[in-house]
C-alpha cells in the first residue's frame, strides 16, 4: 500500500501515513493527471495506491487520466476526494457538485459517499480488501460520529435501513444522511414517519433493498444527496424504481443543475435546499 498525493497531503490529512511510512508516501506535487497516471504505473507494479487529492480536481482535471489509465485497465487503485459536493468555502471553483455523475459513468469504478467518521473507517479497510478501483468521497475536519447509534457496519455494495417509518423513505448517501436523521427527528415531533435508508455504495447500487423499501405502500420516496440532480443518486434510483415498475410519491432534494454561487456554508444549505430547516419544510410542503 502506497499513498500518493498531488500537493495536498497536509490538506487530506495524508501527511500522517507519510510520516509514520515516508518510503512509501509519494508527493507527486501541483499535477493531478500526473497523479493519476503515476498511480497506474505503480499499480500495474503490484503495489495498491491510495490516491487523495480534492474531488474537483481529480474527477474534472485528471477524469481522461482516471478512465484511460485505471479504470480501463481494472487496476486497484483508490482515489479518495476531499470536499464533495458542497462543503467547501473556498469558492465555486472548489464545488465538486457533478462528481458522483462522472464517476458512475465510467465503467468498472466503485463510486463510494460515506456519511461520518465511523462510516469512513469501516470503509477503509473493505475497499482494501476490493480488487479494482474505487471513488471515494472524503469530508474533511472534525467529522462527527453519528452512525454508531444505529449499530451500523459499513458493507460494500450495501445500503441500510438506519431508521423506519410510515410517512416517508428518506433515501441518502454522505452528509445528506446525516441531515436526514435529524430530519426525522424534527418530523417525529409533528407526528410524521421518517425512515432514512442509507446508501454509502453509489455504484454498485444496491437495487435489492432500494427496491423492498420502497414497494411498501403508502410512503413517499424523498432521495437526499449533496450533489446536483443530474446523474447523482437521485437519478440512479428513480431508474432503478421505474424500471423495475415501482411508482412511489417521488421527491429529489439536491443541488440545482447550475453553477453554484459562493458564500458560507450554512447559507448557501438554506439556498440550495440541503440543510435540515428546509429540508424538513419541504417535505412537510409535499406531504400537504
Amino acid at each position: 500500500m502506497v499513498g500518493m498525493t498531488a500537493d495536498l497531503g497536509k490538506y487530506t490529512d495524508l501527511h500522517i501515513f507519510g510520516k509514520e511510512f515516508p518510503e512509501r508516501y509519494y508527493q507527486m506535487g501541483m499535477a493531478e493527471q500526473l497523479l493519476m497516471g503515476a498511480a497506474a504505473g505503480m499499480a500495474h507494479e503490484g503495489a495498491q495506491p491510495f490516491v487523495t487529492t480534492y474531488a474537483v480536481f481529480a474527477t474534472r482535471r485528471a477524469y481522461d487520466f482516471m478512465h484511460q489509465a485505471i479504470a480501463e485497465d481494472n487496476l486497484d487503485v483508490k482515489i479518495i476526494c476531499a470536499l464533495p459536493g458542497l462543503t467547501t468555502g473556498y469558492g465555486p471553483s472548489h464545488q465538486a457538485a457533478e462528481d458522483l455523475a462522472l464517476m458512475r459513468a465510467m465503467p468498472n469504478m466503485t463510486v463510494i459517499d460515506p456519511c461520518d467518521a465511523l462510516d469512513t473507517e469501516q470503509m477503509v479497510p473493505a475497499i482494501a480488501a476490493h480488487n479494482g478501483p474505487v471513488y471515494a468521497r472524503l469530508l474533511r475536519g472534525n467529522v462527527p460520529a453519528v452512525l454508531d447509534e444505529y449499530d451500523y457496519q459499513f458493507e460494500l455494495g450495501k445500503a441500510k435501513l438506519l431508521r423506519d417509518g410510515a410517512e416517508v423513505l428518506i433515501i441518502s448517501s454522505g452528509i445528506m444522511t446525516m441531515r436526514s436523521l435529524e430530519v426525522a427527528k424534527l418530523l417525529q415531533a409533528d407526528k410524521v414517519g421518517v425512515g432514512v435508508l442509507h446508501v454509502p455504495t453509489i455504484k454498485p447500487l444496491d437495487t435489492e433493498t432500494i427496491l423492498r423499501e420502497a414497494r411498501r405502500t403508502g410512503r413517499m420516496v424523498v432521495v437526499a444527496e449533496n450533489h446536483s440532480v443530474i446523474g447523482g443518486l437521485g437519478e440512479a434510483v428513480a431508474t432503478t424504481l421505474l424500471t423495475a415498475g415501482v411508482t412511489p410519491t417521488y421527491r429529489q432534494i439536491a443541488l440545482p443543475d447550475q453553477f453554484l454561487a459562493a458564500g458560507a456554508l450554512p447559507t448557501l444549505h438554506d439556498r440550495y435546499g440541503i440543510s435540515t430547516s428546509v429540508m424538513a419544510e419541504n417535505i412537510k410542503g409535499w406531504l400537504g
